[in-house]
């Protein structure tokens, strides 16, 4: 696989350290993750300097907090020898694109994105006025930029993240992307394509600029990404000479949209630690049970014999997620009709839970008691991190004239 279509099928993705994960991130991100593995080259991420932008007044819990996550991945199925796991803290090329691309990046741009307002009007106890806080949309862009990454796994309400790394990356090309030959090296570079191939080349190349037809560009994309015969650098060269701009020094990532996790707390609100509504991974199933058989209900059930309504029941949505259709058309008559108590309603998805999470805390156990191998997954991914990310910042440092010559 030639390096351009390799960054095409790089999946980045992280989560802030915030220990023991519980079965909203399963089903909200690491049962996607087990899946993108195998069809992607991933890249999953314990995101430590961004648990600094909210818990920089005690970061003490943090290296503990990273050492249950990973174990929790590697329970959950990441496997790390089809996807690199690594901590953002030990790859420091992250920091230091971070700050090249706070050079570039218009103030209006971190202010606008619809998560800072929103998380300062949530977390009103924390003093979250300060640069880093500002600054933790950029720290992502820097984060998927560094490993040119073409597909972020995103929700419906995180595609603004990608958007402004677009438009980062977009304007760090067209600001350092244009080198004063650039027109000749870039007619150079579609000499070496051949005859046939720099025809072709030429005709997409026009019909997108002059027509915008988005398919000639597509076209033409995957031709440069096929041929085998042109640098690297060519083929960036190209890319820009295509689109009418200067080389591609940094690739826009593509938002990979994922399914809206269903996954409910006790209370029937989204699962969250916050809430106080989880259910660990780790959770034994007696405490599992003990959580679910306390649920609340629809407040409607006062006694046994009172008909109830599963929508107004956190325990519907429970069994939304668990149950085969029998057993949900079982709940909805035997609710509305007070023909099954709650604690019957309960027992099928207690069972169901405790079921998956079974196999899950087989493996954590395993690799609870193997620290070294733990530590080993997490070095190596770090490595093989560092190197690509070494790579791009050496580009990077190149475009905007940092190297000592």
């Amino acid at each position: 696989m030639n390096s351009v279509s390799a960054q095409h099928s790089r999946v980045l993705s992280g989560m802030r350290p915030t220990g023991r994960l519980h079965l909203g991130h399963y089903h909200g991100v690491l049962k996607n993750w087990v899946e993108l593995q195998h069809e992607y080259d991933c890249f999953f991420f314990i995101a430590d300097w961004h648990a600094l932008t909210t818990t920089y007044e005690d970061p003490s819990s943090i290296p503990a907090n990273i050492w249950e996550m990973a174990i929790d991945w590697l329970a959950a199925g990441v496997n790390p020898g089809a996807a690199t796991l690594f901590v953002q803290s030990r790859v420091p090329e992250h920091a230091e694109l971070h700050l090249l691309l706070s050079m570039i990046t218009p103030l209006g741009w971190l202010e606008r994105v619809p998560t800072y307002k929103d998380q300062q009007e949530r977390l009103k106890e924390l003093d979250l006025a300060t640069y880093g806080f500002l600054g933790y949309p950029l720290l992502q862009s820097a984060d998927i930029l560094i490993y040119k990454a073409g597909q972020i796994p995103v929700g419906e309400d995180q595609i603004a993240h990608v958007e402004l790394t677009r438009e980062i990356a977009r304007r760090f090309n067209h600001v350092y992307g244009r080198e004063p030959d650039f027109e000749e090296k870039a007619e150079a570079a579609r000499r070496k394509m051949g005859k046939k191939n720099g025809k072709l080349f030429d005709k997409l190349r026009r019909a997108y600029q002059e027509q915008g037809d988005q398919e000639s560009l597509e076209v033409a994309r995957a031709l440069l990404e096929n041929q085998a015969n042109i640098t690297v650098a060519d083929r960036e060269r190209l890319f820009g000479y295509l689109e009418g701009g200067g080389r591609e020094i940094l690739p826009e990532p593509q938002p990979l949209l994922t399914k809206a996790s269903r996954m409910p707390g006790l209370d029937g609100q989204k699962m969250s630690k916050s809430y106080g509504n989880t259910i660990s991974l780790r959770d034994r199933p007696e405490e599992v049970e003990q959580a679910m058989r306390t649920m609340p209900t629809d407040p409607a059930r006062v006694r046994r014999t009172d008909p109830g309504d599963p929508e107004k029941c956190p325990v519907w949505q429970f069994h939304q997620v668990y149950s085969d259709p029998a057993v949900c058309d079982w709940v909805q008559q035997g609710c509305r009709s007070a023909g099954i108590g709650c604690l019957e309603c309960k027992q099928p998805v207690i069972d169901a839970v405790c079921a998956e999470l079974k196999p899950i805390q087989a493996r954590a156990e395993e690799f609870s008691a193997q620290p070294e191998l733990v530590r080993s997954i997490l070095n190596e991914g770090c490595e093989k991190a560092r190197d690509v990310a070494r790579e791009t910042l050496e580009e990077v440092r190149h475009a905007m004239s940092l190297v000592m010559v």
